[in-house]
Formats: C-alpha cells, sequence, structure tokens
C-alpha cells in the first residue's frame, strides 16, 4: 500500500520557484548539498579534468542560486534527478567558453561540497564505456542508498541499539564479511531466532528509510517506488 510522505524538499522548490522564496531555496541548498557528487561524476566523465569540474559543478550551483534558473522550474518536472541533470548539460553547452575562459564560479564555494579524496572516489566508478548519464544515475542510487543507511544508523543510535546495528550492518548490505547469525546472538546474549527477529525489523526500517530519501527528491504526486526500481535497474547495469 503505498504511504504518504510529508511535503517533499523538491515539491516545495517546484511550487515556490517562481518567487525563489527563502524556504525554496534553503530546500534546495539542502537537496544539492546531498547530491552533488554524482553531478561531478557526470562532468569529470564527460571527460574534463578534476580542477575545472570542481570549478564548474560550483559555477553550476552558484547559477542555480544565484540567478533566476528556478523561475524554469515547472511541476511537469518531477524529479530533482531529472532536472539537475538537465539543467547541468544545458548549462554546460551554453556557457562552456565563458566558463573556460572566466570561470565564473572564481574558486567561491557557493555550497560547502566536500572535494577532499573525491578523485580516489571517482578512480573506483567503472569504465569509462559507462556514459555520464548511466554514471549519473548509479551514483544517484548510491548516495540514496547511503543517506538512507546513514539515518537509520543515527536513529538506532539514538535508540542505544548502535551495537546491534553494526553488528547486522553487514548482512543489510550483502557484505562478504557478513557476521553469521549466531555469532551476533552469541555477542549479544540474544537467541538467534530473536538476531532473526531483528534482521527483519532492520531491513523493514532501511526500506522505510530509502522510500523517505527517494521522496523527497520527487513531486508529491511521484511514487517513490518507481523512483527506487529505476535506480536500481542503474545500479545493476552500471
Amino acid at each position: 500500500m503505498p504511504q504518504s510522505f510529508h511535503t517533499t524538499r523538491w515539491s516545495l522548490v517546484v511550487r515556490a520557484g517562481r518567487d525563489s522564496s527563502p524556504r525554496s531555496r534553503a530546500a534546495l541548498e539542502d537537496l544539492c548539498r546531498l547530491y552533488w557528487y554524482p553531478l561531478y561524476a557526470f562532468v569529470r566523465r564527460e571527460g574534463i579534468d578534476p580542477d575545472e569540474a570542481q570549478d564548474l559543478t560550483q559555477s553550476f550551483f552558484a547559477s542555480l542560486l544565484e540567478r533566476d534558473d528556478l523561475k524554469a522550474v515547472s511541476p511537469d518536472r518531477g524529479k530533482f534527478r531529472a532536472f539537475l541533470r538537465t539543467a547541468m548539460k544545458h548549462f554546460l553547452l551554453n556557457h562552456w567558453r565563458d566558463l573556460r575562459r572566466e570561470k565564473r564560479g572564481g574558486g567561491r564555494r557557493v555550497l560547502p561540497l566536500d572535494y577532499e579524496d573525491v578523485e580516489s572516489r571517482f578512480a573506483r566508478e567503472p569504465s569509462d564505456d559507462v556514459t555520464p548519464d548511466r554514471l549519473f544515475d548509479r551514483q544517484w542510487a548510491l548516495t540514496l542508498l547511503d543517506l538512507a543507511l546513514r539515518a537509520v544508523e543515527a536513529d538506532y543510535r539514538d535508540h542505544g541499539k548502535e551495537r546491534l546495528f553494526d553488528l547486522l550492518r553487514s548482512s543489510l548490505t550483502g557484505s562478504d564479511e557478513a557476521v553469521p547469525y549466531h555469532r551476533i546472538a552469541e555477542q549479544l546474549e540474544l537467541t538467534e531466532g530473536a538476531v532473526r527477529t531483528a534482521m527483519h525489523r532492520l531491513r523493514k526500517d532501511f526500506g522505510q528509510a530509502l522510500r523517505r530519501q527517494a521522496a523527497d527528491t520527487l513531486d508529491d504526486d511521484l511514487e517513490p517506488d518507481e523512483e527506487i526500481r529505476l535506480l536500481f535497474e542503474a545500479l545493476r547495469s552500471g
């Protein structure tokens, strides 16, 4: 049964974009801070060197946040993912020469994006035959998964279940180093059945967190499960 979600950050941006309200700007800044790496990877896969890719990414956000670009947002652009990728493509096409000559970002960090070790991260991406578009969607999906995992971890920590989460995490993520249930049971002084029940709850909590993260990048009328399905397809094809 579809769940109802609070007004998403992206739908807030879409509705308030016409007047660029402070609330819509704050929502857009939050989304950009969370999802900047897929955009950076997209620019890098276009063959642009690391320093220029950083300048271009920051310049893109400067254009998006400091000018009237939000006025172009319309309700039919239901996904922040689609909007951001299309906007960057237009940005590169329309401003390439100016950006190369003037570097509009001027080294100014419009958003506090963490570029530390970003190239070692990019070096772990799939081979160059993966297109910029496919790489963008793949990294978007991985970012979504990471945000959901961190949200669940924070919730378990707040409820004093940090050790349980740490022991079950590898099973949740499908790691080859997953701890067997009987060993977790021994460490926590629980029955193996209780550990299996805890794992079931963790998977449910993670699924709900994933839907919340996906929903926040969609218009209110769109179904997050469909977005998750499409992103998982991008992961499998990456």
